[in-house]
């Protein structure tokens, strides 16, 4: 039993003892519920207790480049940072998982080295479509796109041809696509001077860009009936077309990151390219209106789209620097941070980053404090601070934008399926599960 005066459950916060048994959480009781017969009793007093977060967008990056991450490394930081379930994406490990067998390589890399547990996405390439349904059959969550170069050259783009037929594909069978979308007409028209001013980088990925890319995933979801998703939304020009999309029977959701969330384009020091992803970091007053974006939920959820490299790739010229922001550990302290500064609780970002996200991949077993579900459990300390040290963080190289901020909430515990896997910065041996896709009936069309 987990006791707490503040529990965040699907129906709010509230006081309450948590049962757990055989891994699975079994009632959730009142504050002063006696202890089972046999039972242990863990009291965290007036610490919270939230459901494990669910982080739908890291990559791994092993095998191939697991100097770069890797399960161990990056599993850890997820538990240290109160995800319990993560979803592996299918680039920058090689091979890429774009195949059945690249899939079980990933998973041998994988095996007996994740401290949570870990699902994998499919890619999808222009050379791959005739693999989307074994790789939906073998379990992954659904299927990768780039509509811009990625930046590995294994892992190239779909042109709209290549897109309507993947998106066709995947929606015989009633699969996910998630997609990065930026489009690369408008990229290659914008000015690309290169150096280490983040102006220049910030224009050389317009939001238009963006905003274009978007368009067409929703008008081809719009022609095939899809379900789409797109991926690290930092253009709030975005918004009104997903609503419109969304109002109109469009099966899309979104999903953006906590970097758009906390960072802004004005405070990124020239030569800094810790700060460079793409689609970049943007304006203080575009990132405003992300936060209302979340707020009324045309936004669904937050995920960190961790993407680490070696320091030696961050290099002071954000034409040629490595981009991506390392962020997996810090991601709920970071949301939590600018949620509460705007007025939101922890029942928000619970939804955000738990719920939704479970949500999004078919994960009926995680996302909430309920009965039914797995015992995955975070203890957290909301009004605790500290300055974030990339030395002393889990991931494999200490390079993070977040370097020097002071956040706010600190993971205290976090535990997996009722085992406390961590426990102020200390680990248990790696007792996590490589997931798969719950089979679902596939779509019927209608009757003539």
């Amino acid at each position: 039993m987990v006791r707490s005066t503040r529990v965040v459950t699907p129906e709010g916060i509230r006081a309450a003892s948590v049962c757990v048994s055989g891994g699975e959480i079994t009632a959730v009781l009142a504050h002063d519920a006696p202890v089972p017969p046999g039972a242990l009793l863990e009291d965290v007093g007036d610490l919270v207790v939230l459901p494990g977060l669910v982080d739908t967008h890291v990559h791994v990056n092993d095998p191939g480049r697991a100097h770069w991450e890797g399960f161990r490394s990056a599993t850890r930081a997820a538990a240290a940072g109160g995800v319990t379930t993560l979803i592996d994406m299918p680039l920058n490990s090689l091979p890429p998982t774009t195949t059945p067998r690249h899939l079980e390589t990933k998973r041998a890399a994988a095996r007996g080295r994740v401290h949570v547990d870990v699902g994998f996405w499919g890619g999808a390439v222009p050379d791959n479509t005739g693999w989307f349904r074994p790789l939906h059959e073998a379990g992954v969550f659904g299927f990768k796109a780039f509509l811009s170069p990625s930046g590995v050259e294994e892992f190239p783009e779909l042109d709209r041809a290549g897109l309507a037929r993947a998106m066709a594909t995947i929606a015989a069978f009633d699969g996910l696509l998630i997609v990065h979308a930026e489009d690369p007409h408008r990229l290659a028209e914008a000015p690309q001077r290169g150096g280490p001013r983040y102006a220049d980088f910030l224009a050389s990925r317009p939001r238009h860009a963006e905003d274009r890319a978007v368009a067409r995933v929703l008008e081809l979801a719009r022609e095939t009936e899809a379900r789409v998703h797109i991926l690290h939304l930092s253009s709030a020009g975005a918004l009104p077309l997903i609503a419109a999309a969304r109002a109109d029977g469009v099966r899309v959701t979104a999903e953006t990151c906590p970097h758009y969330l906390t960072l802004t384009a004005e405070e990124v020091p020239d030569g800094a390219s810790e700060f460079k992803c793409c689609p970049p970091i943007r304006e203080a007053a575009n990132q405003d209106l992300l936060w209302k974006g979340l707020a009324d939920g045309t936004v669904d959820c937050v995920v960190t789209d961790h993407s680490p490299s070696t320091a030696d790739l961050k290099t002071e010229d954000f034409a040629t620097a490595w981009g991506g922001i390392s962020g997996l550990q810090l991601s709920l302290s970071a949301v939590w941070t600018g949620a509460r500064r705007r007025g939101h609780g922890l029942g928000d970002v619970a939804r955000w980053m738990s719920a939704r996200t479970a949500a999004l991949a078919g994960l009926d077993r995680k996302g909430a404090v309920a009965a039914g579900r797995d015992a995955d459990l975070v203890v957290f300390d909301p009004d605790a601070s500290f300055t974030v040290d990339p030395a002393g963080l889990q991931h494999r190289n200490p390079v993070t934008a977040y370097a020097g901020r002071t956040l706010q909430g600190v993971v205290r515990a976090t535990w997996l399926r009722g085992r406390r896997i961590h426990l102020d910065g200390t680990f248990t041996e790696p007792a996590g599960r490589l997931l798969r896709r719950r089979p679902t009936p596939e779509r019927q069309d209608p009757s003539p």
